[in-house]
């Protein structure tokens, strides 16, 4: 899965979309790995949006997984989580979801990637690679530099890159090491997301690293 497609709830608002429909561009767009953030939504509407997003995915033969809330995840019988520094471990993660669900866990220098290859995850992931305007993480862009090293550390383990991902910049990062890129704004650049995922997919399939 080269593209972790992430549909967010805040940025596709602001660029006047709205998150399920952006989440049907995706995957007719050819994205088969989708993420679902939703920062300030509340609970409730945030497990509908979630279960609509969830069957559209299931419809698709795509794998779905939800941002930070673990709760949702497993209510929505999402494929799994992707959670944050201070989230919930992915040890408990895992137990809570099973064997089987999709952990991701985001990580932000060297030692954060060197514990997370402790835990119990699915993927690694790194970032953000080039700065972000979607989210304040409270970190410095990491450049190409840590994607490379984490790639070198993580072994099987998939890197994950994201932060300001772009059509532009994509095949620099798969060639610094990432088996795949987490893209939010630029699938939404020009307000047809179904276009531009056909497009980035293009790109991506076209990087042969």
């Amino acid at each position: 899965m080269r593209l972790h497609a992430i549909v967010d709830v805040d940025a596709s608002t602001r660029a006047g979309l709205i998150p399920l429909e952006v989440a049907r561009a995706f995957l007719h767009g050819g994205a088969r790995f989708l993420q679902l953030r939703a920062k300030t939504l509340g609970s409730r509407a945030f497990l509908e949006l979630a279960d609509a997003c969830v069957a559209l995915a299931r419809a698709s033969s795509a794998s779905i997984i939800i941002n930070d809330r673990i709760d949702i995840a497993r209510v929505s019988r999402a494929d799994g989580v992707h959670v944050g520094q201070d989230d919930v471990p992915p040890a408990a993660a895992r137990q809570l979801l099973g064997d089987k669900a999709i952990v991701g866990l985001s990580t932000h220098t060297l030692a954060q990637v060197d514990a997370a290859l402790r835990e119990p995850i699915s993927y690694l992931a790194v970032g953000p690679v080039f700065g972000t305007g979607s989210k304040e993480t409270g970190y410095e862009a990491v450049g190409l530099t840590l994607v490379s090293a984490a790639a070198r550390l993580a072994g099987k383990v998939p890197v994950v890159a994201i932060g300001s991902i772009t059509i532009e910049n994509a095949s620099s990062v798969l060639e610094a090491g990432a088996a795949s890129v987490a893209v939010i704004s630029d699938l939404l650049a020009g307000g047809q997301p179904e276009q531009r995922t056909r497009a980035f997919m293009r790109t991506l399939m076209d990087n042969r690293v």
